[in-house]
């Protein structure tokens, strides 16, 4: 069996969703599953639509234009789709009444994107001759828990999975990015979940291949939009891949993998554009090339905070101090780098003044503290780093001859990626400075 995830900017339009629908057609010998997300960025127009309900107002005409003309495009009845449109205004409507939008109900309304795009898809397919159903991923098992926006799924969800897709006679079409919770309620598990969703139903029908399609050559040697000479990676480890989604690549979501490390599922990332290049595929483990490393990637907008010890706490009752605060004021840490009397620590994102302030008002009771925002973090990453000693100096002569000062240094323990804290308006000569390492050492 295998797991086919075609992402919204794979079936933002008509020649894209046929696109994807031949590329299931031509898999029918391999027994595919199809998981789906939400045509184009209407996950994104839902949430507008949620927050102007709140304000009073209900405007769903580009949400329901862009479907029906989709769907018209398509050559698929409305009758199919319009319960799924009259739910969604319904429920805005809702909202506008009772001028409350609570993380629950915010679920419910996103949900709508991958329901009409699983409907949608399947009469698609049908066209093509393919007996295709559309399928709720709630209703054949997937379960999480209650924590609306970023549910995690259940533990045991994957045996019921099994049993119900086995129980299909057609080809199913899945939504992604959805669950229930054991009330019933319409959960989701975080933006770009629907890769999450195709691994943990890979995992569960124990699938041959678990292929991600999405509009680009699979993983790439450095971001193509900074860097033209970017190329494309054959093959990955589970952990270089974790690592670079980590760091800041978007092809896959972090989680992913997870399921699939478990059962050791080869993930593949393919490009509907070219469905008949291999893109990348995920492994256990990779083979070594010869080159520095495999990729250059970077996480934008992050804040830098330093905290210098007045030695009255040690180090480790500090960062206990630290990270206590932090967490109260809901900011999440992506990095830290300690010394004997400081602590470096890079956020996740470039927190408002009002967001960081009383983090760092608490802090200072116990430490100096600073923050600087408009930071980003720059990471090199391969197998091929292992026992090179080399690979320090290299990239840090690539950097000199480019005028670019790290901030901060920091190399795992695995020696599997170095990562580089710079300044944001860095980013692309220190990209690109790294990548011609990369492509010149072969």
């Amino acid at each position: 069996m295998l797991v086919l995830k075609f992402g919204g900017n794979s079936l933002s339009t008509e020649n894209k969703v046929r696109r994807c629908a031949e590329i299931v057609k031509s898999a029918l010998q391999r027994e595919p599953a199809v998981v789906v997300s939400a045509h184009g960025n209407t996950t994104d127009i839902l949430v507008t639509c949620a927050k102007q309900a709140l304000e009073g107002e209900v405007d769903t005409e580009q949400f329901t234009s862009y479907h029906y003309l989709l769907a018209d495009s398509l050559g698929v009845e409305r009758t199919i789709i319009e319960p799924l449109m009259f739910r969604a205004e319904a429920m805005l409507n809702g909202i506008r009444l009772v001028r409350e939008l609570t993380p629950r109900t915010l679920d419910a309304i996103m949900s709508f994107g991958e329901r009409l795009a699983s409907r949608i898809f399947a009469s698609v397919l049908c066209q093509l001759g393919v007996d295709a159903v559309p399928v709720n991923s709630y209703d054949i098992g997937f379960l999480t828990d209650s924590n609306f926006g970023n549910a995690a799924p259940l533990a045991g969800i994957e045996e019921k999975i099994a049993q119900n897709l086995r129980a299909l006679r057609q080809v199913p079409v899945i939504t992604g990015f959805l669950g229930k919770d054991a009330k019933g309620n319409i959960t989701t598990i975080g933006r770009s979940g629907s890769d999450y969703t195709a691994a943990i139903i890979g995992a569960a029908i124990g699938a041959e291949e678990i292929q991600i399609w999405k509009d680009v050559d699979g993983v790439l040697t450095a971001d193509p939009s900074v860097d033209s000479r970017a190329r494309n990676v054959p093959e990955l480890s589970f952990t270089e891949a974790s690592e670079l989604a980590y760091y800041g690549a978007e092809v896959l979501h972090p989680s992913t993998l997870i399921p699939a490390i478990r059962k050791n599922i080869p993930v593949r990332v393919a490009n509907t554009m070219k469905p008949n290049e291999p893109g990348t595929v995920i492994l256990p483990f990779s083979a070594l090339t010869g080159q520095v490393a495999k990729s250059v990637v970077y996480k934008e907008n992050v804040a830098l905070l330093h905290i210098v010890s007045q030695r009255l706490l040690s180090v480790p009752a500090l960062l206990s101090v630290v990270l206590g605060a932090l967490e109260k004021c809901g900011i999440r840490v992506h990095m830290v780098v300690t010394s004997e009397a400081s602590i470096s620590i890079i956020t996740d994102r470039d927190y408002s003044e009002d967001e960081i302030a009383p983090a760092i008002a608490e802090i200072s009771q116990h430490a100096s503290a600073t923050c600087e925002r408009s930071m980003a973090i720059i990471c090199v990453l391969g197998e091929e780093m292992k026992g090179n000693a080399d690979v320090l100096t290299k990239i840090f002569s690539a950097l000199g001859r480019e005028g670019v000062k790290a901030r901060l240094v920091s190399q795992s323990a695995s020696e599997l990626n170095i990562a580089l804290l710079v300044r944001s308006g860095e980013i692309e000569k220190t990209v690109k400075a790294l990548h011609s390492l990369i492509l010149g050492a072969e």
